[in-house]
């Protein structure tokens, strides 16, 4: 039997349009992409917190977390038992971190079409993989709800920060495959924005990104815009 057959698509008594009417503003998915370091998840938080004061409602999807629950790894799925988390666990190869990808863009859709602006951290290698994403949502929504954010930093600048100690590992031989070193890093051909990480901080960065949104009437302008950075204790160190 063909399981397909039994699927079905069901349409939302509640429509996308209905929600960001009450919310007050347009959805889309910004995605950030860049290497381990650029800075990709404080700017997404920076951008969400500018985005809370303006009562946007908006959400962080980052690749740590993302991949302690609906991308977990075989190891932590083991108590399900072998099969199953060979099965489903993700880890690092390409075809891995394709999968990865594919599963957070369906997720970030979802939450589009829910009328939440959606920031999606991930370093997201391959530019088949992002473009995949792209037209999956632009599909299910319309033509230009994927905002590509290219988090642009020097490999030796993020070296430098390296907050998770990755670079630090795999120059001690402890691993392999890390983007940037010894696997590869496709940049965005055309991204909608490019920050520039090694040269402004990032809540300079952050407010790049409001005013680009406000620029091409995602959201509303208001006059906050002009208010100052974040204060010292709301704001994230860069990576």
């Amino acid at each position: 039997m063909n399981d397909e057959v039994h699927i079905t698509w069901h349409d939302h008594q509640i429509t996308r349009s209905q929600r960001e009417h009450l919310n007050g503003h347009h959805s889309c998915v910004i995605w950030l992409t860049g290497l381990s370091g650029s800075g990709k998840s404080t700017i997404a938080n920076c951008i969400d917190r500018l985005l809370y004061e303006r009562h946007v409602h908006s959400f962080v999807l980052d690749v740590d977390n993302i991949r302690h629950g609906l991308n977990a790894s075989s190891q932590l799925l083991a108590e399900f038992g072998e099969p199953f988390a060979e099965r489903f666990g993700l880890g690092f190869s390409p075809e891995d971190r394709r999968e990865n990808i594919r599963r957070v863009g369906t997720v970030a859709q979802l939450f589009a079409s829910a009328g939440i602006v959606t920031l999606v951290a991930f370093v997201s290698p391959y530019r088949a993989d992002r473009d995949y994403v792209r037209r999956w949502i632009d599909y299910q929504g319309q033509a230009g709800d994927f905002v590509e954010v290219l988090v642009d930093a020097p490999l030796d600048v993020c070296q430098s920060r390296d907050p998770k100690g990755l670079y630090r590992k795999a120059r001690a031989g402890q691993l392999r495959g890390l983007t940037g070193v010894d696997a590869p890093y496709e940049r965005p051909e055309h991204p909608e924005i490019t920050l520039h990480s090694a040269k402004a901080p990032p809540e300079m960065l952050a407010r790049q990104v409001l005013q680009w949104l406000i620029s091409t009437g995602k959201l509303p302008a208001t006059s906050d815009l002009e208010d100052g950075p974040l204060d010292e204790q709301t704001s994230p160190k860069l990576e």
